[in-house]
């Protein structure tokens, strides 16, 4: 990728220049003076070659556009006069927001910091502040930067979106806008602003703006743009919910922000589809509003992708559940290679269902053909067959439509030994208890309901509308809570494990196998008998005492790793079926 950019800018170099070398001038003779820089030779190259197609794009720029803008700020003062001199900025000396005035009035405390990050507590605010520095140009900057971009869009043909690697791709503009920098005298930039000014520009470009600090925290699990004039909320995985020093001074900031993030996924916003739901590069969330949709303003909301996904091992360390509750899940998941079970994961918006999905499905054997489906695709699993499908709404002519239950009804004409499906809301829950009842064992799925009995009486009545006698293919339902302590905070708990009887007797009902108990702050197994293991002693040959010996076994290898310090995914996923092997023989 280096070499190429290297070669076009050899080449735009080159068509700036004479055909044939001049004849070396006599000492008499005197040069006549240079009346265009490099930066102008480039943009009357590339302007000669566009085509007429091209010149009429509404976003295309002319070298008369760029030598006015240039003259325009030479004429404003805001351009030194001579190279090396500083830059002369007239800005208002106040350039923060109201909210970063207020922390500078307050009584602040510190109470943590990392990187260049920092933590307050105010008084009598609810919410902690998170500080980051943030860089806001002056008008001359602005001016200054957007000429680089503008210039930097006609000289640098490779789109955005095909370096995939967020951090190459940062490296080769960074490196590309460096060169248009130092080519670009006119602009009388000290060379130690060269920097600064490259920094910013990527920031445009390929980056987040001023919320980009944001971006690369992985500490934060969401990012809230609520509209202009108004603080960027965020939710830190320590500290939940905190006001920060970033604000966007007007909603076309915000907008244009809305419409750089849509062209890298390839999508449109604008007044006629004012709302973007997608997933970025990285595998982040973004869901975006624009007016009229949104009266305020703008809005943006990014939930990002962690890169490292939770394993069982940081679950259980988190107390979401205990090494016997997880012990169970993985057998289950397992099936103690004759019969996994089906498992609806229950529970509120943001109580972790999607993880705890990622997590039981980690416990799938490599055998196994896997196939996700997604209304955005957030899962990441440790395994290599594994397909990935991903929900499609309409384009702008109402056509192209892939909806949750027509990937999952395709899912099962491509042989998946098991079928994840994420969020099931509609009719994909027929679907996917058709998968239940028709041999795709160890199937799962995430719903929201908030217990047992909750979940049952959503799959069975509109919109979903599963038949009472299909539930019998349903073995477990999971329920995840997120709930607040005094102490602790905002904590993620497994509240009950319960399973499906009586489906096929008319009646359905759940059965408790574990209940979290609040005081303890633990799970507790029930003394309810199991259909479940009937299933399994009758298919493995093994007693019902021999499989509870299994699960307490397994229970012991989890707190070995847990005692390690062994918590990465992959690592935690592999020793766990190097444990199976083992005990295969």
């Amino acid at each position: 990728m280096a070499d190429y950019m290297d070669q076009l800018f050899k080449n735009v170099k080159k068509k700036g220049q004479p055909a044939t070398p001049a004849p070396p001038p006599k000492k008499e003779e005197k040069k006549a003076p240079e009346t265009k820089s490099k930066l102008e030779e480039k943009l009357a190259a590339i302007t000669r070659e566009a085509k007429p197609a091209a010149a009429a794009a509404p976003a295309a720029i002319t070298l008369e556009d760029v030598r006015k803008q240039l003259s325009e700020i030479k004429k404003e003062g805001k351009v030194a006069p001579g190279p090396g001199k500083e830059l002369e900025e007239k800005e208002p000396e106040d350039q923060k927001s109201e909210t970063e005035k207020e922390l500078d009035r307050s009584d602040k405390k510190e109470i943590d910091s990392y990187g260049n990050t920092k933590i307050y507590r105010l008084p009598n605010q609810p919410l902690l502040y998170y500080w980051t520095p943030v860089v806001r140009p002056g008008s001359s900057e602005k001016a200054i930067i957007n000429t680089i971009k503008e210039v930097a869009t006609r000289i640098i043909s490779i789109a955005p979106y095909k370096i995939r690697d967020p951090e190459q791709r940062r490296n080769v503009y960074y490196q590309r806008i460096l060169e248009i920098i130092k080519d670009s005298p006119e602009l009388n930039i000290p060379k130690a602003k060269f920097e600064f000014y490259a920094d910013a520009v990527v920031r445009e470009m390929v980056g987040f703006g001023i919320i980009d600090s944001l971006i690369k925290d992985d500490q934060l699990e969401e990012i809230m743009v609520i509209g202009p004039n108004t603080p960027v909320y965020v939710f830190h995985r320590k500290y939940e919910m905190m006001i920060t020093n970033i604000e966007f001074f007007t909603d076309g900031e915000i907008q244009d922000l809305i419409n750089r993030i849509a062209r890298q996924i390839g999508r449109r916003v604008d007044i006629a589809s004012p709302l973007l739901d997608a997933r970025l590069l990285d595998g982040s969330r973004v869901n975006a509003t624009m007016p009229p949709a949104t009266v305020q303003g703008s809005t943006l909301t990014i939930r990002k992708f962690r890169e490292e996904p939770y394993s069982i091992i940081d679950l259980i360390n988190s107390g979401t559940l205990d090494v016997h509750a997880a012990a169970f899940l993985w057998t289950c998941t397992e099936g103690m290679g004759v019969r996994p079970a089906n498992i609806l994961i229950s529970g509120g918006t943001g109580s972790g269902k999607t993880t705890l999905l990622n997590v039981l499905a980690s416990f799938i054997p490599d055998t196994d053909r896997v196939i996700t489906i997604e209304d955005t695709a957030e899962l990441n699993l440790p395994m290599r067959h594994w397909i990935r499908m991903e929900a499609r709404p309409p384009g702008l002519e109402g056509t192209g439509e892939l909806t949750m239950d027509i990937l999952t009804k395709n899912s099962l004409r491509m042989r998946p030994d098991r079928v994840l499906v994420g969020e099931v809301r509609h009719d994909e829950a027929f679907t996917l208890f058709t998968a239940f009842n028709t041999g795709h064992d160890g199937s799962m799925g995430t719903v929201h309901a908030n217990s047992p009995q909750e979940t049952v009486i959503r799959v069975t009545n509109p919109p979903m509308n599963v038949p009472d006698v299909m539930l019998s293919g349903l073995n477990f339902i999971v329920v995840i809570h997120r709930l607040h302590d005094k102490k602790l905070g905002t904590i993620r708990r497994v509240t009950e494990i319960a399973e499906v009887t009586g489906a096929l007797k008319g009646k359905p009902k759940t059965d408790t196998i574990f209940k979290w108990d609040p005081v303890p702050d633990m799970l507790k197994r029930t003394d309810e008998p199991m259909e479940y293991m009937i299933t399994l002693q009758e298919l493995s040959g093994y007693t019902r005492k021999q499989i509870e010996d299994e699960i307490d076994k397994r229970a012991t290898f989890l707190t070995k790793l847990l005692r390690e310090n062994v918590h990465e995914m992959r690592s935690v996923s592999r020793k766990m079926k190097d444990y199976l092997t083992m005990q295969k023989g």
